[in-house]
């Protein structure tokens, strides 16, 4: 399990914070003005240098997004002008992209970053440009609202596999609801039908924790508490769950890492909005105290799972029951080993559980749980200080990634394994490396003031 520093402070890690956006900046230029942009979004590195792989087009809004987080950090106008320019020219078609559940992550990490940094005085004001990001958002969340599998008792976003799949990754486009939740937009449907954007958004949160998320209470054989399965499967005839299923992890029944961080994060920041939200919205959902409830002990199970099933360094194998894992021993004891013979690890993972793990601390603290908050907080910063370490940032000038030793799709075996190694390693993914600013900004701000980003307005 991890080894938490209890010592660990926010401005302890400010040195190595601004040294990763120094690093930062040349990776956001390189592929700026390298990058083929015929070839599609990138996703992955090969070699050191992004490439494209089509499934869908869920990244593009981190490439554009990273610059604007590099702005944000530094003030540097070059980093506005990559992510406002590509934002304007290239974003629009993410906004009404009807076959994808990743609004919240290409639109959130560019208009919704735009927006927030116009509401919080960083860019001049503008009404125009303002009217600009708020429809667009307005726009996203409706879109990503309208792709819903109507169950029994609630309902979810249907992944890009179909109806009847749900995702672990989705939570996180929760946001994109939120969002245009608090900008007075609602979706319309049929004859009119008028659907609140935060209904589907406690909806879907709930669905995820009823199905993708084990709580130790016998559910199955292997229902051990914070465990996450990818994705939920439904007959779409009755609306019934029948089992769960993996797209990215070994199998339904260990847990993909990832889905697992996605899911902890998403829980953490959606607490942070639900807490900011007036008590009368939350009373047609069963009232604040129910729903904050049943996504702090979602929150805190899958918090509590990584820590105990992540090296000591804090990053993660890619998959708790990967098949070989028991060839590295007691690899849970000791810090993780990227360079191993058997089992990849995936950073990417580490980077966005570093989030969840950190804003579900600050959630906590807020509601004066010093010691729950305390255990949650260290254990981010812990995670955080392993990837602002040399092994894993890209110091190598012709290397495009900014964090190494991410993983993508292992089971199609897209990852690259380099020459000399036997399981992917060295190798970076856009995903990881917009998370890794993301947390980086988070706890730069904790450092230097009371207050830190948060998605929502």
């Amino acid at each position: 399990m991890i080894d938490i520093d209890p010592a660990l402070q926010p401005g302890d890690l400010l040195p190595a914070i601004r040294r990763m956006w120094s690093i930062s900046g040349r990776k956001i230029r390189d592929i700026e003005n390298n990058y083929p942009a015929e070839q599609g979004s990138p996703v992955f590195t090969v070699g050191g240098k992004y490439t494209a792989r089509g499934w869908t087009e869920w990244t593009q809004g981190f490439v554009y997004g990273s610059a604007l987080l590099q702005f944000e950090a530094g003030d540097d106008s070059e980093f506005l002008d990559i992510g406002r320019r590509n934002t304007l020219e290239k974003m629009a078609v993410h906004v009404t992209h009807f076959g994808v559940h990743d609004h919240g992550f290409n639109n959130i990490s560019t208009y919704g970053n735009l927006l927030r940094l116009l509401e919080q005085g960083r860019l001049p004001e503008d009404p125009w440009q303002r009217h600009f990001y708020r429809l667009a958002l307005k726009c996203s969340g409706a879109v990503q609202a309208r792709r819903w599998t109507a169950l029994p008792e609630g309902g979810f976003i249907y992944s890009f596999n179909g109806p009847h799949s749900l995702f672990a990754d989705t939570i996180r486009s929760l946001r994109v609801l939120a969002v245009a939740h608090q900008l007075g937009h609602r979706l319309r449907g049929e004859q009119e039908q008028s659907v609140s954007l935060l209904e589907r958004l406690i909806q879907h949160a709930r669905s995820t924790s009823r199905w993708n998320v084990y709580f130790g209470t016998g559910r199955d054989a292997f229902d051990q508490r914070g465990r996450v399965a990818h994705e939920s499967i439904f007959n779409l005839n009755n609306g019934c769950y029948r089992c769960p299923s993996s797209q990215q992890g070994y199998s339904p029944f260990s847990t993909w890492t990832r889905g697992l961080a996605w899911i902890l994060c998403g829980f953490a920041e959606q607490l942070e909005f639900l807490a900011d939200l007036p008590d009368d919205e939350l009373e047609p959902f069963g009232g604040r105290q129910a729903v904050e409830k049943e996504f702090l002990h979602t929150a805190e199970a899958t918090a509590d799972f990584y820590i105990e099933q992540t090296p000591t360094d804090g990053i993660p194998y890619w998959d708790t029951g990967a098949p070989n894992l028991h060839r590295l021993g007691d690899c849970l004891m000791r810090p993780a080993e990227p360079n191993n013979d058997w089992e990849p690890v995936d950073s990417s993972a580490a980077a966005i559980a570093a989030q969840g793990l950190l804003r579900l601390g600050q959630y906590l603290l807020r509601r004066n749980q010093e010691e729950a908050a305390a255990r949650f907080r260290q254990a981010g910063l812990t995670v955080l200080r392993t990837l602002l370490q040399d092994s894993y940032l890209g110091l190598d000038p012709e290397h495009q990634g900014l964090l190494l030793h991410a993983l993508y799709h292992h089971p199609n075996g897209w990852d690259t394994v380099p020459e000399g190694s036997r399981v992917p390693n060295g190798e970076a993914c856009i995903w990881g490396d917009y998370h890794l600013r993301e947390v980086a900004l988070l706890t730069q701000r904790l450092a230097e003031t009371d207050n830190h980003p948060t998605f929502y307005l």
